[in-house]
């Protein structure tokens, strides 16, 4: 390549295309990873478009390294000295910043803003970003440029998956797990995404967890499809609210790059339509990751033309469309191809039909094809069927792990039932033998409402229990935004109690309603057509205006603060400022516990998610997490590694660092005395705690002050905010501070 190329090369990568940093840095990082692309004329007088390769990623040593300590920086009449910076090639991909551990006002977090001041007073330097490390001398987080405090996660691995010993400080394992130039170089390369959204672009870097579960998946994925192999590459299990479905996307980046898998087709497969939208959206956005843009089968007749190629190709579809017409038929032969890798989300829900459906069909059409399962809740320690067609777990991330991380906030659970003083008969009795029937939207053909459903679903959508239920929840949710702002979900047994659970709740709270889709504090999301009753038609809405409400549920300064569900978004559906979610529908199992992970995602200085119990499902909810544990899923936390003075420093032992599994009042579900709690359930009473338990509760004396002690151990603000977050500046009642979330 000639001189003048390899100078038109250096300009294009040494100009800042934007005035905006992250854009800036989206365009570098392009260069970075696929080369800066120059027009040049070659010697035989043809024109050449060739990448000039920036780093070379396959031999790491082969780049020039350097790391500078207190470099001097001057940028728009700013001069700075960053701690550490680190150059690959005369590119200062990362910057550390160092707080003295013996200084006792010295924090990651000072660290942290520091790095924030330099961001906004030397843009030039961090134009070429793409890791940024804070650190007090022994606790030490990572980010991105657009990470805030909530992203700003450890690194607890050096090797592979195994937690690096609590002997090293966070930050030798951070270093000594990152800076190793062959990870570093493929974090860079595989694990970066920028995601845009209504508040503009956002890069995210994948945490350890993802980095080293992608890793072994591909290594599975290469084995599994050779001549040789089983075609059963594994599942990796991901608790809900740790990036799951990001970490597909990683996968699916790297795989088709791998030059074993020769150019691979990757069909994902979901079991319903507003999980196939939902990560189609996210593999969309990740579509420079993965080379090419994925599709959507839009019917049967559109898979059969998407899987019929060469080579190539991310296709997104439902399960259902591997179905044949008729029950008993075979699937016609789409492939026989060994390079397709068939990704399932979820891939042990009984949706699939192992015995009539998934595993015969998938077979039929693409006989040679590998397939890989992911998933946010565990095999059943009795699942044949999903190891049958998918193979064993190739990687863990449980509860525990991800608590202990930051990567998701515990789950607390009340009971509200005797709230209601309901009468004996007017209980709802739910037993192991209830069967509990679904609204996937794909199901239409399947009987819906069973006898015993009808039955159970008249008793709890009488009218006076749905009065007493609404003016209760107007009254917690009240008290519990004015100590924490967020947002609640409220999931009903039926559409026709989420309508009428509306009306109640909005003849309390009248400057709720709004018949407009862009205003009001509360809506209903569901499904319905034409021929449903006349005042279920308002909430009755298209694709595109449900969207539209999801956005705005996802905003945490919109006013809409509460939305009735009955299927819709219990699964999938990513709104960090949920906080709090009302159930008044029959669950169990894995359902239950996907349902209730909506409300652990990390957002600012939420210092957990809340369940609020409305019909008695402690029993099913201790069940659920016994076969979590007999999964192999970890449900108490352990000294994290390091043990440095980091955020998790000075937290009340027994708040909520500590305590990742759902609590009855303020006992696991799992301790000895959940029985005991049932059972007073059973007779009417609250569960709750002795006062030398040392447990703190959601709610309870003294729960303003462990809000704030816990938001500030995290990093948040330790006073939460208390706008008038309601239309009317509605206000809850503090005399009992028994009542408070």
């Amino acid at each position: 390549m000639p001189d003048e190329a390899l100078d038109e090369a250096f300009r294009k990568l040494t100009r800042v295309s934007s005035p905006q940093l992250i854009e800036a840095n989206h365009a570098l990082h392009h260069h970075l990873v696929n080369g800066v692309s120059v027009e040049y004329l070659r010697p035989d007088g043809t024109v050449g478009y060739d990448p000039v390769r920036v780093v070379d990623f396959d031999s790491p040593s082969a780049n020039d390294w350097l790391v500078v300590n207190q470099l001097t920086v001057k940028d728009y009449g700013h001069t700075r000295r960053p701690d550490v910076v680190v150059f690959v090639n005369g590119l200062p991909l990362a910057v550390i910043e160092l707080k003295n551990a013996a200084d006792e006002s010295a924090t990651v977090w000072t660290a942290f803003e520091q790095l924030q001041t330099y961001k906004s007073e030397l843009p030039g330097l961090f134009a070429f970003n793409e890791v940024l490390v804070a650190s007090d001398g022994l606790d030490a987080r990572m980010g991105t440029l657009s990470s805030d405090k909530e992203r700003f996660v450890p690194w607890r691995t050096i090797e592979g998956e195994e937690l690096a010993p609590s002997t090293l400080t966070r930050l030798e394992v951070l270093l000594r797990g990152v800076f190793e130039p062959r990870r570093f170089l493929d974090l860079l390369r595989y694990f970066v995404v920028f995601e845009g959204d209504d508040g503009g672009v956002i890069k995210k870097l994948a945490g350890y967890h993802q980095f080293h579960a992608v890793g072994r998946a591909v290594e599975a994925t290469v084995e599994a499809s050779r001549p040789s192999g089983s075609r059963r590459v594994g599942v990796v299990w991901h608790t809900q609210g740790s990036g799951k479905s990001l970490t597909m996307a990683f996968y699916a980046g790297r795989v088709v790059l791998h030059p074993a898998m020769q150019n691979p087709t990757l069909v994902v497969l979901t079991d319903r339509n507003d999980l196939d939208e939902q990560l189609f959206g996210t593999f969309s956005r990740c579509a420079e990751l993965l080379r090419q843009s994925p599709e959507q089968a839009e019917g049967r007749a559109h898979l059969r033309e998407l899987l019929q190629v060469a080579a190539g190709g991310v296709v997104f579809t439902t399960i259902q469309k591997f179905l044949p017409e008729a029950r008993g038929d075979s699937f016609p032969l789409l492939s026989e191809r060994a390079n397709i890798v068939v990704i399932a989300d979820e891939a042990h829900r009984s949706q699939y039909d192992f015995i009539d459906g998934f595993a015969r069909h998938m077979r039929d059409a693409l006989p040679n094809a590998s397939f890989i399962g992911f998933t946010g809740t565990p095999i059943a320690a009795a699942d044949k069927n999903t190891r049958a067609v998918f193979g064993e777990y190739i990687s863990v991330y449980d509860i525990q792990r991800a608590v202990a991380d930051g990567a998701t906030v515990p789950i607390y659970y009340e009971s509200r039932l005797a709230k209601l003083q309901l009468r004996e008969e007017e209980r709802p009795l739910l037993d192991d033998a209830f069967d509990e029937v679904t609204e996937g939207e794909e199901q239409e053909g399947r009987e819906k409402l069973k006898s015993k459903w009808s039955a159970l679903e008249a008793l709890v959508g009488t009218e006076r229990r749905i009065g007493l239920i609404a003016d209760d929840l107007v009254r917690h949710f009240e008290a519990r935004v004015e100590v924490l702002d967020g947002k609640a979900m409220v999931v009903c047994m039926s559409r026709r109690i989420c309508v009428e659970l509306y009306k109640a709740i909005v003849a309390l709270r009248p400057e709720w309603h709004d018949e407009s889709d862009d205003a009001g504090a509360i809506k209903v999301v569901m499904t319905g057509s034409a021929s449903d009753p006349a005042d279920w038609q308002q909430h009755i809405r298209s694709k595109g205006r449900r969207k539209a409400l999801a956005r705005r549920v996802k905003s945490p300064d919109d006013p809409l603060k509460i939305v009735l569900v009955r299927d819709m978004w219990l699964t999938g559906f990513d709104a960090p400022c949920l906080h709090t979610m009302y159930v008044d529908k029959p669950m169990q199992g894995l359902g239950l516990m996907q349902a209730i992970a909506r409300v652990n995602r990390v957002f600012r200085d939420k210092p957990g998610g809340l369940v609020v119990d409305y019909l008695g499902l402690a029993d099913q909810l201790k069940q659920a997490l016994r076969a979590y544990t007999e999964s192999g899923g970890h449900g108490r936390d352990r000294a994290p590694a390091g043990g440095g003075r980091g955020a998790d420093a000075g937290a009340p032992r027994g708040v909520l660092r500590d305590l990742p599994r759902l609590r009855l009042g303020a006992v696991d579900l799992g301790h000895p005395g959940a029985a005991a709690l049932a059972a007073a359930r059973g007779a009417g009473a609250r569960a709750r705690p002795g006062r030398g338990q040392g447990a703190a509760a959601p709610g309870g004396d003294g729960a303003v002050e462990r809000l704030r002690a816990v938001g500030a151990a995290r990093g948040g603000d330790p006073h939460p905010r208390r706008r008038g977050v309601l239309p009317g500046g509605a206000r809850g009642d503090h005399q009992d501070l028994d009542e408070r979330p």
